[in-house]
């Protein structure tokens, strides 16, 4: 039996870039698939069909079963309708893959509301909306007796984790989404829900111009398959004991980001000026906040 056999699946943003590498793989292993991409430009702009026809019609001719799903995830009503779209065509859902986003990249003095208010929607709105009607869908299953074992994989960054300059909407939306892994893998681990999160690294049009004079080693290891992978076992029913988690995934390796953790400690006071040296004594005992590039086995 394939590691997916029987599953059900939606994947956001699937029309191209690392969506379609996970509907692909997806769909490789046995699932079937709602392909959910509302057919944008990188910043948002437009609405085309073509890129979720595309990728179902790919699935379609491996073998496999897929329905298309134009939805904006941001959209409340949209995003139930899709988690019952996945239920009413395949008659269930078990995975939920949270990965469309947009760009709008600016300096935080020079961005704009819309630009905060549009990417932030996109990615973080669009992330709770589907997973907020999966969960009641799941719950429902629970309380009618009905055993369930879904999943939903989320997408963070590496510029939330370690603070990428430039994109403050973008990154303030992916530590969001991180923070929100955590929290419902808490809520909804006692009716069978895991949560997981994937921080990828990954050559497609969301990085256009970034990989610039690199290796072709380096390129290879930017090949979206490699987190496809990743994607398609945490969608699998060999990854039930696995739930909170935030991973780091390209061809490189994953590795689990560590969570915020609980560093030096001092007294308290309730006078400021008693306080000072107290503060920067503990602060210099702390590990230093991890950088972008920090972990050099991830970054070679």
């Amino acid at each position: 039996m394939s590691l997916l056999e029987g599953r059900v699946a939606i994947v956001t943003g699937a029309g191209r870039g690392l969506g379609r590498a996970h509907a692909l793989k997806l769909a490789e292993h046995g699932a079937k698939l709602v392909i959910n991409d509302l057919g944008s430009s990188s910043s948002g702009e437009g609405v085309d069909q073509t890129p979720a026809q595309e990728v179902v019609a790919a699935i379609e001719a491996m073998g496999g079963q897929a329905v298309v799903n134009t939805s904006d995830v941001s959209n409340w009503n949209a995003a139930q309708e899709m988690v019952q779209q996945a239920v009413d065509t395949f008659g269930r859902l078990d995975v939920l893959v949270n990965n469309a986003g947009i760009l709008r990249d600016r300096m935080l003095v020079n961005m704009t509301e819309d630009e905060w208010d549009t990417v932030v929607k996109v990615h973080l709105k669009g992330t709770f909306a589907p997973i907020h009607h999966a969960a009641n869908y799941w719950r429902l299953e629970s309380k009618a007796g009905r055993p369930v074992d879904a999943r939903i994989i989320n997408t963070t960054s590496h510029s939330a984790l370690f603070a990428n300059i430039g994109q403050a909407n973008y990154a303030s939306a992916k530590g969001g989404i991180a923070t929100l892994t955590q929290l419902a893998a808490r809520e909804l681990g006692r009716i069978g829900v895991t949560v997981n999160a994937i921080a990828p690294r990954a050559e497609t049009r969301m990085t256009a111009g970034l990989s610039e004079g690199q290796s072709e080693e380096r390129m290879a290891r930017r090949d979206p398959e490699w987190i496809a992978a990743m994607v398609a076992w945490l969608a699998s029913p060999e990854s039930k004991s696995i739930s909170g988690r935030i991973f780091e995934t390209w061809g490189y390796g994953y590795s689990v980001i560590e969570s915020w953790q609980h560093g030096p400690q001092m007294e308290a006071s309730r006078d400021p000026t008693e306080i000072g040296e107290g503060v920067k004594r503990i602060a210099g005992f702390a590990r230093p906040n991890a950088g972008i590039d920090r972990n050099t086995w991830l970054n070679p």
